[in-house]
């Protein structure tokens, strides 16, 4: 390919509508062009990253067995409906009537349509096991798209589900494909790590993730969409919606040793924030009891109490209150309005110190989503109240009454709620660094990750609810058990470069670059570098077929050199002002400077560079 041909314009500053370094630099180095809200364009260079992506992908599933087929991308509701997600899924599910006024849906995942397939043609046990995959376009209607490739709208996924006789099957392809996917992600450049994740939307009672853990770039920005929990002394791992802990972190939990012996009001002027109240007050923010308003469903308002210095993590939260009668589809926090409606309160002074007594354990026919408690206002609206394990052992602390500009201090749990707080409450807190890991109790580490891969355990739980049984080598009719085992393509592409990348630009790893060399014409209009850069050009490529670039373009040489650094070329052969000596130079992205090598030895230098 050359240059002048390739449809690939680069970018000099950062566009604003990117967050990541992925983002900015696919965007500045000509990969893809968005189109709208978590919609792009990939263009050639991206074509070609995600094309050896899927490769990688295609020759180590295959090897282990798997067979590739391709699975509609438009799905009819009733193939959802019969799993039980089309009124649970939420409003990721791009959903619609066609002409004939019949639903469907354009598809985030297969499980539904595999099942169907799986349920019409395998029905014996001497058919299974059986592994199929595909790689194809997906879409989820995500409500705030960030982060160019890492959380769009559209994107490319490889999903892989596998059908059991039996439980221990399963166990054995889950073992397969998790070492699948380490060396999928090791050939692909990224070094990742397994963790325990929560099975969200797709189910199953096991389920694990592969991490690409991120670092902070110079300006001290976080990608990555979830924070890993890992132990370097067992070696566990689990993303934080998953992760179980200990509250191992020195903590001030009882007032009185700091003075507040008395139940008492004190002012606390515009202390909304914890940061402002523990210098208002002096005191840690273990000894304060911070009280959020969420709203469930976007209509049931939810109290939650935790401890000052902790934070709720969503999914637990969302599972806490999840049944499959009742299921919830999001959780926000509530706005100022909804706070002042409710409580006549703002952000920092909503508690319940007034309302303790008011407090009280849900009979099964009060029961409100899964809650144990219920806060009853004045009015008589009952507002489910769920309290997080971190408020156990708070003594004389510090809890807002939903007065501005004050606080009670030296609170404590009446006679009658203080069981009812301690038989209920609930591990809802995000684990930190500090916590105790829960499988051999040394403190955990907290890294940034962004999820490039995940496989799931799914048992019965779509061959249950759609009727898909086989004959068993007993004679009886059970339902298949599943696997499934995904990993998004592009997102592995846009981790590739969070991964890899300096202040000049992208550095793809070997295997998945868009073009291996780069020969780079300093002056186009000097004929013996023009010659040799085409001589070289040829030479190479007869090595490496359709992996070789030649810029020949009529740009300044710094021009150039800017351009394949940005895109990321993993090799540079710079046809300079040694020509004429029979000289060139040669260097690899990853390194600084670059080696003079002799026109004939040339070959040989980039194979050395290209293992």
């Amino acid at each position: 390919m050359r240059m002048t041909r390739l449809f690939a314009s680069t970018l000099r500053d950062v566009p604003a509508e990117a967050e990541v370094v992925s983002h900015q630099l696919l965007l500045r180095a000509g990969y893809i062009r968005r189109v709208s809200s978590g919609v792009y364009n990939f263009l050639p260079l991206m074509w070609r990253v995600l094309m050896n992506i899927e490769q990688i992908i295609r020759e180590e599933m295959n090897a282990a067995h798997a067979q590739e087929l391709l699975l509609p991308v438009v799905q009819p509701a009733t193939l959802w409906e019969a799993s039980g997600r089309w009124a649970t899924y939420g409003k990721e599910l791009l959903r619609f009537k066609d002409r004939h006024d019949r639903e469907g849906c354009f598809a985030p995942t297969g499980e539904e349509v595999i099942t169907a397939l799986g349920g019409a043609e395998l029905k014996s046990y001497r058919q299974l096991p059986v592994n199929l995959y595909q790689i194809g376009t997906k879409f989820r209607d995500e409500v705030r798209p960030r982060f160019g490739l890492l959380r769009g709208r559209e994107f490319i996924m490889k999903d892989a589900y596998s059908f059991h006789a039996n439980a221990e099957c399963l166990q054995k392809e889950y073992d397969v494909m998790a070492d699948v996917y380490k060396r999928i992600f090791e050939r692909c450049g990224l070094e990742t790590k397994m963790v325990r994740s929560d099975a969200g939307a797709i189910g199953g009672d096991v389920s694990h993730e592969f991490m690409m853990l991120t670092k902070d770039d110079p300006n001290g920005q976080k990608s990555g969409e979830n924070d890993v929990i890992h132990c370097d002394g067992c070696g566990y791992a689990a993303n934080v919606e998953k992760a179980d802990g200990g509250l191992l972190t020195t903590t001030t939990l009882d007032g009185s040793t700091l003075g507040y012996t008395e139940e008492k009001i004190v002012p606390t002027k515009k202390t909304t924030t914890i940061e402002l109240l523990e210098k208002c007050l002096d005191i840690p923010a273990t000894l304060i009891s911070k009280h959020l308003l969420y709203m469930v469903n976007d209509e049931i308002p939810l109290i939650v109490v935790i401890r000052g210095d902790r934070n709720v993590e969503a999914t637990k939260l969302k599972n806490a209150l999840h049944t499959e009668e009742n299921p919830v589809h999001e959780i926000r926090l509530a706005t100022p309005e909804e706070l002042k409606e409710r409580f006549n309160t703002i952000k920092g002074f909503l508690g319940v110190a007034q309302l303790q007594d008011a407090i009280r354990q849900a009979s099964p026919a009060e029961k409100r989503l899964n809650e144990a408690l219920q806060v009853v206002l004045a009015n008589g609206e009952v507002i489910p109240f769920l309290v997080d394990a971190s408020v156990l052992g708070m003594k004389s602390f510090v809890i807002a009454h939903n007065k501005y500009d004050e606080h009670t201090v030296g609170f404590n749990w009446s006679a009658s709620v203080a069981p009812l707080v301690e038989a209920h409450a609930q591990a809802l807190f995000a684990v930190q660094a500090g916590d105790a890991c829960p499988d051999c109790g040394t403190p955990v580490t907290v890294s940034r990750g962004i999820e490039v891969g995940n496989i799931f355990q799914l048992g019965t739980k779509y061959t249950e609810p759609m009727g898909y049984t086989f004959s068993a080598e007993d004679g009886t009719e059970q339902h298949a058990t599943m696997g499934c085992y995904g990993i998004g393509v592009t997102r592995v592409a846009a981790s590739a470069v969070e991964q890899h990348h300096d202040d000049w630009g992208i550095i793809w790893p070997d295997a998945i670059a868009p073009y291996k060399i780069t020969v780079v014409i300093a002056n186009t209009s000097d004929a013996t570098q023009t010659q040799v850069g085409e001589d070289l050009y040829k030479a190479l490529a007869s090595v490496y077929p359709d992996n070789v670039v030649l810029d020949d373009r009529d740009e300044r040489a710094g021009v150039k050199f800017k351009d394949a650094d940005l895109m990321g070329f993993p090799v540079r052969v710079t046809v300079g002002k040694f020509a004429g000596e029979g000289k060139v130079e040669v260097k690899h992205r990853r390194v600084k400077d670059a080696e003079l090598v002799s026109i004939d030895g040339v070959v040989d230098a980039v194979k050395s560079l290209l293992g």
